[in-house]
């Protein structure tokens, strides 16, 4: 089993910990708001075809988050650790919206680590926030 890196458990616990508070309209209950960042640039400068990307949805993505989620087409920026300089590139968001989970964690890091070993990806982005929701 993969160990997750001490930041990711401090985030998790931290979203697990903190208690929810109060939804503002009936039915709503508290969950998380997950948000997935892929760039779908190899370091090679060769794209993820849109077909890699639907296999990697429907194989990766879906079995662990089978209740649901939404993809949406992004263009991405950051600086590059290693050059320093500011790249650009055609992205996807995933957008999970989930109860805690004690799997949670380990769902999220294999998405990630799988991701980056079958497109040779520096990072996958990651942002946990707390919310209500209702669906």
């Amino acid at each position: 089993m993969k160990r997750l890196s001490f930041p990711a458990i401090l985030l998790l616990a931290g979203c697990a910990a903190t208690p929810p508070a109060a939804c503002p309209l009936p039915g709503m209950r508290s969950m998380l708001d997950i948000h997935l960042m892929f760039g779908l640039t190899r370091p090679d400068h060769s794209r993820v075809s849109e077909a890699e990307w639907d296999r990697f949805l429907a194989a990766t993505i879906t079995p662990a988050f089978p209740d649901g989620l939404s993809v949406l087409t992004a263009e991405g920026q950051w600086r590059d650790r290693r050059s320093d300089v500011i790249g650009r590139e055609a992205s996807r968001l995933v957008r999970i919206v989930t109860p805690p989970d004690a799997a949670l964690a380990g769902k999220i890091e294999a998405i990630r680590a799988a991701y980056k070993a079958q497109f040779a990806q520096q990072s996958v982005g990651l942002v946990i926030e707390r919310g209500c929701a209702d669906f």
